[in-house]
């Protein structure tokens, strides 16, 4: 498997899917916003993206699965499975807040092998393969070295409708408001995780994800020299719901203060 050859195709099939949502939101009509459930929004552009993503990534790899967000597949791959967000930052997208993208992850067996995640506004797209190095629209990027917490700029999301943890949340967001150099919240965590992998975030946690909003942005940002885990120091990050992304001198001190309130 060309790997390389593979996510070059696979930025551009991002970046195809990235301009049908861009051109939509030039004449989006929020009547046509559907409801998944408690704030979670979907619209025509999320499920036309993820079909023009699924069938250009099948004839790019014929015997592939599919793990999406709008479910328009339930293919399983025997060896390779793409697990696709058609339009992370939904919300940003329908009340034209500027934030969101296409994220695309490969996952050969149960390791990730490719990672694209393009976002559109910027027209920035961040991608990395197996054996290969973290890009942002071709030159190489690595994640921050700040070491010292007081000069971190950290990103989360807030929950919007699993509030079980959130007086534990509550607490460790104070925490990082009063420690951190900032707090971030850009409602995109594909987005979020991206700017990890190039250093203009330090560190990103958040919980009730979904693989979706996560396979991408974590390969890149492990491929830029960062570190991954889910909120008990593992490696469930993926299908767990939870996840931290940093470099390594930060991640243990996220992982003590994750540990702290949320477990």
């Amino acid at each position: 498997m060309d790997y390389e050859e593979l996510c070059l195709s696979v930025c551009e099939i991002a970046r195809k899917a990235g301009g049908f949502i861009a051109n939509e939101r030039k004449h989006f009509n929020p009547d046509k916003i559907e409801s998944k459930g408690l704030h979670d929004l979907v619209s025509y552009v999320d499920k036309t993206s993820e079909k023009v993503i699924i069938e250009a990534l099948s004839t790019l790899l014929p015997e592939s699965g599919f793990i999406a967000e709008e479910g328009t597949s339930n293919k399983k791959g025997d060896r390779f499975n793409w697990v696709i967000d058609p339009l992370d930052g939904t919300t940003n997208f329908i009340q034209g807040v500027p934030v969101y993208a296409v994220s695309i992850g490969l996952l050969e067996g149960e390791e990730l092998v490719l990672g694209v995640v393009y976002e559109i506004c910027r027209d920035e797209c961040f991608f990395s393969w197996k054996g290969g190095k973290a890009y942002l629209n071709g030159d190489e990027i690595h994640v921050s070295k700040t070491s010292d917490m007081h000069d971190a700029l950290l990103a989360t999301g807030f929950p919007y409708s699993n509030f079980s943890q959130l007086d534990s949340y509550m607490g460790l967001l104070k925490w990082s408001m009063t420690e951190a150099r900032g707090v971030r919240r850009l409602g995109s965590a594909a987005t979020d995780l991206a700017y990890v992998a190039c250093g203009r975030f330090d560190a990103f946690f958040e919980y009730d994800l979904k693989p979706w909003d996560v396979a991408a942005g974590a390969f890149i940002v492990q491929q830029g020299g960062g570190k991954i885990a889910d909120f008990n120091c593992g490696e469930s990050y993926l299908f767990g719901g939870e996840i931290i992304a940093s470099n390594a001198p930060l991640l243990a001190e996220m992982q003590q203060k994750v540990d702290e309130f949320m477990n």
